[in-house]
């Protein structure tokens, strides 16, 4: 029964944070600050009341429109609501019950890779003001590891960290920008930095897969050709959830099926 009180709270949780992750996107896009200010209303720019602001549960009694003027409210808004709700109970399902320290760094670290996944999908950038706190705060969760006995893990990370971003300057120098961008470096400096090795390697082929499945099919319904750019962030972000939620299955797999025939 606790762990079902535990799990639920985590879910409400993350909805409420998913609500706050919208705020952060929306005033990053009209570059205004995200920790003053009532929520308002994109479009009339009307002050938002308490019912206008229950996660999920407004967008569906409101039917998807604004009170005040009737404008479609985007669906982005319920989407990362219920998104950040799931990613908040498999995260306390998946590492530390108990309410670790560990387990409050891995739930801002999903926020920060939220905001990267929608911003970048809609903007096709990693603006600077979410991947640099991201990595300020992955480096202080390192330190932490190494401060209570888990130096290997912290020279892991640091490696993997290193080594990834290595890996992404390398395309960029290569292809001078046209197949990847600068935002990319830093995010995979962050991806390993928590995710470590051989997760890291997990997440990234992940992403390259992902991308790539997703590029075709986009090419064979013409929405894009060889030449569109495509966001590539939400791929790493994706590669990133699957790594920490299934990355050890993840390599079981690849071994029994290939290595250990």
């Amino acid at each position: 029964m606790l762990n079902l009180f535990f799990g639920l709270f985590s879910f409400v949780l993350g909805t409420i944070c998913g609500s706050f992750l919208n705020c952060v996107i929306y005033r990053l896009e009209v570059s205004k600050s995200f920790l003053k200010g009532r929520s308002y209303c994109p479009h009339c720019k009307h002050i938002l009341s308490w019912q206008d602001l229950i996660p999920i549960f407004s967008f569906i009694f409101l039917k998807g429109k604004c009170r005040y003027c009737q404008k479609p409210i985007s669906w982005q808004y319920p989407l990362v609501e219920l998104a950040t709700g799931i990613l908040f109970i498999w995260t306390y399902l998946s590492y530390d019950r108990d309410l670790s320290m560990s387990l409050i760094f891995y739930l801002i670290f999903a926020c920060f890779l939220i905001i990267i996944f929608v911003y970048d999908l809609k903007h096709y950038l990693i603006p600077d003001k979410v991947i640099y706190p991201a990595i300020v705060l992955a480096f202080l969760y390192n330190i932490y590891q190494f401060t209570i006995g888990n130096q290997q893990s912290t020279i892991n990370n640091f490696l993997s960290a290193f080594g990834a971003a290595t890996f992404f300057l390398t395309i960029v120098l290569i292809s001078r920008g046209k197949w990847m961008g600068v935002g990319d470096i830093k995010l995979a400096f962050f991806m390993g930095l928590f995710l470590g090795f051989p997760d890291i390697l997990v997440a990234l082929f992940l992403a390259f897969l992902i991308g790539a499945a997703v590029g075709l099919i986009l090419i064979a319904l013409g929405r894009k050709t060889l030449k569109s750019e495509i966001p590539f962030a939400p791929f790493l972000v994706t590669g990133t959830f699957l790594a920490m939620f299934f990355g050890q299955k993840i390599i079981d797999f690849y071994l029994n099926l290939f290595l250990l025939k």
